[in-house]
């Protein structure tokens, strides 16, 4: 449980911290490496590291892949409004959005729509067909899509 007002959670220490940052920073780095960062020798901090695993901090590893070099050319936001907010009819949206391959992210939020979505496309035309695709669904009410020109900042994690 997160006391008021932490700027850390309870368990978590300055060398699980430090393991954390790294491992968001490149989580490829050997074992050896990251005790060397952590401050601590191979055999505890692969104990840590497992640790954290179990515990749900550390959710998996990816590698960060170009969505254009691998001819995704196109990002954008839909800001999801449906009929009704009874759990039922979230609960089914989140689960037919979350099979599409497409659909990257997918938040509940307030204000504005029920559900922002982070999805890409291989051109405009794929776009257009996964807007309809959203408006279609019996539940939804209405979507606003908003195409991003570039990114500048797309960082994994959290600041430690």
């Amino acid at each position: 449980m997160k006391p008021p007002h932490s700027d850390t959670p309870v368990g978590l220490d300055a060398i699980d911290r430090r393991i954390l940052a790294a491992l968001q920073e490149d989580g490829r780095m050997t074992n050896v490496d990251l005790s060397k960062r952590a401050g601590i020798s191979a055999p505890p901090c692969l104990r840590r590291v497992r640790a954290l695993e179990e515990a749900g901090v550390i959710r998996g590893y990816h590698a960060d892949t170009d969505p254009q070099l691998l001819g995704w050319e196109i990002t954008f936001f839909a800001i999801v409004g449906l009929d009704s907010q009874k759990e039922a009819m979230l609960s089914a949206f989140e689960q037919t959005v979350g099979t599409w391959a497409e659909v990257r992210e997918c938040h509940m939020i307030r204000g504005g729509g029920d559900f922002l979505l982070k999805l890409v496309a291989r051109d405009t035309a794929h776009e257009n067909q996964l807007t309809q695709k959203l408006t279609g669904l019996p539940t939804v009410s209405r979507v606003q899509t908003l195409q991003t020109i570039r990114t500048s900042r797309s960082l994994a994690g959290v600041p430690f």
